[in-house]
Formats: C-alpha cells, structure tokens, sequence
C-alpha cells in the first residue's frame, strides 16, 4: 500500500491496455538479457500480485517471490512492541536471501527507469565480477531533479562521485522546495539542508554480486542493535553500500543512462507518467500493447 498515494501503486494501470509500471520494467529487462525475476512482496499481497502481475509473465521469463515479514529477523532479535513498519529496503531484499543466487538488479515496482538502464545494467552484470575481499557493484544514476514530485516531498539516495565511482550516498527524507523556493531535505539525523537539484541520485536501481546480501546480514544486525527498538527506523540499500564503500569490502560504478526516469509518489503523479508512457509508445520505444 503506498501509504502518500493512497492505493496499490504498483497495481495503477497507466498504460494505454492496462499496464502498470511493472510491466515495462519487466518488457525491458527481457529485452535487455535478463533471465529471471524476483518479486519482492508482502505475503498478504500475493494472491491479487500473482493474479494481476506475476501471472503476465508466465512463459516469457523466470518468476520467483520472495515475502518481507516484520518477523524475518536475525537469530536473537524480535519485533518491538508497537512496531508497524517494514525494516526498509535493505531488509526487502534480505528476504530474498534464498531464491538470489547470482549477479542481479535492484529495482523500485512503482518507478518508471527506461530501456536504456536495463541494457546498462545487463552490460555491467555479465562482464563484472568480484575480487577477493572486494565486491564491485553498480548503481544507475539519475539528477535529482529529474525526480522531484510537483505534488509532495520524496525520499532519495544523494550521491558524491569520485573518477565514475561511488564515493558515498546519503538517504534524505522530505525532499522538497521550500517556500523560499530552495530545495532541502532531512537527513538521517533529523537536519534539515539544502541539496543540490544536480546531484545524481539512487533510485534504487542497484547492480550487485550475490555477495551483497551476505555483506548486508551484518550491516542490518549493527542496525537492529542500534536503531531496533525505534518505532520507525529502517535500513536502507544505499546506506548499507555507503558503509561497505567506506570499509573498502566494496566499489560502486555509476552508470549514465539515456533513459527518463519518472515515478509515482502521489495520486497527482500519474497524469506524469501515462503521458511520458504514451510518447515512448509514439517514439517507437514500446508496442502500443506489450507482448
């Protein structure tokens, strides 16, 4: 449920016979090479994602679920008293520590990435490979504003960027222009301050070796110790690369794209979106209807 869009996002159909955003990214990472899809999802969402999502792709492509569970904690840890909400994007992908098991791709269900960072991604993935003692990742990059809502704030990865290397992303919340009409953002810790409307961001559209969700298990324990007992914390992907770049156990690629991202956080969004599927449709980009 997206809790500021105010319904199944990721069920939304925007395009022009009825597909939803999933759909696209799918069509596009098949184009692209990819083999095998992994549906991240709660388990009280599977029958209708099966039946409305999963079910398009029978035949075309691998499909496997994983289910995120408040529960699904590490040996020794339990959910807090009051506790509602997931444990972030970190711990989605950890629920899919038994059906992962080869080089893969990150993605958002309800964001919009484009053809091209699909066949970035697939370029990245089969001719990278780890070292000992350290993995090499990818993460596609998009400006922030590029992915600024008109409609509310966001939550985004802010990267710094050294020789097309990762050199670290900081997670802000509440992203928006201000009255002032200056663009800010909270921090981690709470501050609120100014960001630069360049700066590439993460989308969530990470490349990794199946090493990284054995190197996230320890980083989402120290987490749990830390921050486990706050009502709403959570452990996100970039801030577990961000750690792992800094211990260097790690490197991250940022890819350029010539895609569009766009994506829906709010109800106001979609108008956004269905108009930027219809002119792919028109560019040649997609079938007017998906095979």
């Amino acid at each position: 449920m997206g809790s500021r869009y105010g319904g199944l996002k990721q069920l939304d159909p925007m395009g022009p016979n009825g597909e939803v955003v999933l759909d696209y990214s799918v069509y596009d990472a098949i184009r692209a090479g990819f083999g095998k899809v992994v549906f991240i999802i709660r388990r009280d969402f599977e029958d209708i994602f099966k039946e409305k999502v999963g079910s398009r792709f029978a035949g075309k492509i691998e499909v496997d679920y994983a289910f995120q569970s408040l529960d699904d904690l590490p040996e020794g840890f339990s959910v807090p008293e009051g506790r509602e909400k997931p444990w972030g994007t970190a711990h989605a992908l950890r629920a899919a520590r038994q059906v992962v098991k080869e080089p893969f791709a990150v993605v958002n269900a309800d964001d919009f990435y484009g053809a091209d960072a699909f066949v970035q991604a697939a370029k990245f993935l089969t001719s990278t490979t780890d070292e000992p003692g350290k993995a090499h990742y990818g993460m596609i990059g998009y400006p922030l504003k590029n992915t600024l809502s008109d409609n509310g704030d966001v939550n985004r990865g802010i990267c710094s960027i050294k020789e097309g290397l990762l050199d670290g992303v900081e997670e802000f919340v509440k992203i928006q222009a201000d009255e002032d009409g200056v663009v800010r953002g909270n921090n981690l810790k709470g501050e609120r301050l100014p960001v630069d409307p360049g700066e590439l961001v993460s989308m969530n559209f990470w490349l990794f070796s199946p090493s990284f969700i054995e190197l996230t298990e320890d980083r989402f324990i120290d987490f749990l110790k830390e921050h486990g007992q706050e009502p709403k914390s959570e452990c996100f992907i970039p801030t577990v690369v961000d750690a792992l770049i800094h211990e260097d156990r790690a490197d991250c690629a940022v890819l350029p794209t010539s895609s569009t991202w766009f994506g829906m956080t709010y109800p106001g969004d979609k108008p956004m979106v269905v108009e930027g599927i219809n002119k792919l449709i028109k560019q040649g980009v997609y079938p007017e209807k998906l095979n």
